[in-house]
């Protein structure tokens, strides 16, 4: 829990705390230090939780992206490419000089 610090590095801290703050005041540091670290541990958990829908929701847009590329890929190979103009079949207008 508490990495490396064992049993015995924990009760030189609490005797040493113990000194320093008093018997009085330590139960109320303790509670204190608790309160101070659920509050940390849950804006640690709410941050972590928003990172985490902030990046679900950009794989979402991304996929939705390529799926639009996708698709406007495929439609425009299977798009009807314009008969090419023959010349012979285009009418020839005559210029119209009499006035």
């Amino acid at each position: 829990m508490f990495g490396s610090i064992g049993m015995p590095e924990l009760i030189i801290i609490f005797v040493i705390a113990l000194i320093i703050f008093g018997p009085r005041k330590l139960p109320e540091l303790g509670r204190s230090l608790g309160k101070s670290l659920a509050e940390f541990k849950k804006a640690s958990n709410e941050l972590k939780s928003t990172l985490e829908e902030e990046i679900r929701l950009e794989e979402q847009r991304s996929t939705l992206e390529a799926s639009k590329a996708t698709h406007a890929a495929a439609a425009a190979s299977t798009a009807v490419p314009p008969a090419p103009v023959n010349e012979a079949d285009v009418p020839v207008r005559k210029a119209d000089h009499s006035a």
